[in-house]
């Protein structure tokens, strides 16, 4: 997740499944597993995920936020757990607990159009963390996919700090995010 604003959007083209995390390797004999690249908040005891094709619910959880363990209800050995290794955990975007004023999901932003003011700077393409704050990974380049060049990005990419100097409004449902290119260096 990241900062922004609101409730999950339902916007074209924006999955509607957040990813929880992927099944790590086997924990003890009862299926349990750890769950690496977790997302802590969707990993609830009771919640739904979908792993595989198909949907089950969390039946245990221990561990720490930084490395949970997670059962599943139909995983009931340490043999069924390995056979789910590597694959992605997600968790429906209706799903998904409620985010406070000023959060998004990841998916929410991908793809959003960035702008300083009415000028076109590119298009979210991911997030990154960073040990301050997450940043959006921004392709640089015109609408039409002419790459351009932005002071202090790569010459196709640029990381705006998800913090209020860099950003002035995210509207994921218009899938435009504003951003303020003289606090992030552009000249």
């Amino acid at each position: 997740m990241t900062a922004g604003a609101g409730e999950p959007t339902a916007s074209k083209g924006v999955s509607q499944a957040v990813p929880a995390g992927r099944v790590g390797r086997a924990h003890g004999l009862d299926g349990s597993f750890y769950v690496t690249g977790a997302r802590p908040r969707l990993l609830v005891v009771g919640s739904p995920v979908m792993v595989d094709g198909h949907t089950a619910t969390i039946v245990r959880r221990a561990g720490t936020d930084e490395h949970p363990i997670v059962r599943l209800e139909e995983t009931e050995d340490r043999r069924a757990a390995e056979a789910l290794r590597g694959l992605e955990l997600t968790v429906e975007l209706a799903a998904a607990p409620s985010l406070e004023e000023g959060e998004w999901w990841a998916q929410e932003l991908e793809g959003c159009e960035v702008v300083d003011g009415e000028r076109h700077i590119g298009t979210v393409i991911g997030l990154v963390e960073l040990p301050s704050c997450e940043a959006l990974e921004v392709r640089i380049g015109a609408p039409d996919g002419d790459a351009g060049r932005v002071a202090g990005s790569s010459a196709d990419e640029l990381l705006v700090p998800m913090v209020r100097d860099a950003i002035r409004h995210v509207d994921p449902a218009g899938r435009r995010i504003d951003v303020d290119m003289d606090f992030l260096g552009d000249v």
